[in-house]
């Protein structure tokens, strides 16, 4: 089950005031109790928050949950019923849906898709649709080869005009040593950044440990 984040805190300061942010969420299922206080967090800064679910999301049932729950968590949250499907995603970007849009937690597999130009998730459609429109699309990465296979996709997609990444460090260094996790703490404070232009800095933090799980 996917804990409770309790009842909504006052506004600390509205800086996504009127914004509207799309949030995409893959298949970093072990992130998913990190990710959802930051959907929270998004929405005491002001923003309306509409979530993109991958196929992987909502097929997949893991030892961290059902989807569905994620996907009720996620309506009860926001007050959107997820978009889960490429049809529902295709029109946000004619529509100019988004100011914003966050992948959170973003796979090594999205990112990969994403660098070379796939367009096979609804996840993926809503970020085509977002830079189609000149906005910034936010990525808080969750992979096991962010330092292996997937680095040189990392350096295509931060020289990527309007991509920008929520700070990232490795999250296990001696039993992962090529696995990196985004500090989601940062998301609200780099996407009001990115809505500026500008990446928070730094990139490369010196994340807290987490266990292999």
């Amino acid at each position: 089950m996917y804990p409770s984040l309790g009842t909504r805190k006052g506004c600390s300061g509205m800086r996504l005031q009127g914004k509207t942010i799309g949030w995409g969420v893959s298949g970093s299922h072990c992130s998913y109790e990190e990710v959802l206080p930051q959907v929270e967090a998004v929405i005491r800064e002001g923003a309306k928050v509409v979530p993109v679910l991958s196929h992987t999301v909502v097929t997949t049932e893991t030892r961290f949950g059902k989807p569905e729950d994620l996907a009720r968590r996620l309506e009860e949250l926001t007050g959107f019923r997820p978009i889960t499907s490429i049809v529902e995603a295709e029109p946000t970007g004619q529509q100019k849906s988004f100011d914003c849009f966050v992948i959170a937690p973003c796979t090594g597999n999205t990112l990969a898709k994403l660098a070379n130009a796939f367009t096979d998730t609804p996840v993926l459609m809503a970020a085509k649709g977002t830079l189609r429109n000149l906005r910034p699309v936010v990525l808080a990465i969750s992979t096991n080869d962010a330092l292996g296979n997937n680095a040189k996709n990392i350096g295509v997609l931060i020289n990527t005009r309007n991509i920008y990444f929520v700070p990232f460090g490795q999250d296990n260094p001696e039993a992962k040593p090529n696995s990196c996790v985004a500090d989601f703490d940062r998301i609200v404070d780099t996407v009001v950044c990115a809505l500026e232009g500008r990446q928070l800095q730094p990139v490369l933090i010196e994340r807290t440990r987490r266990a292999v799980r």
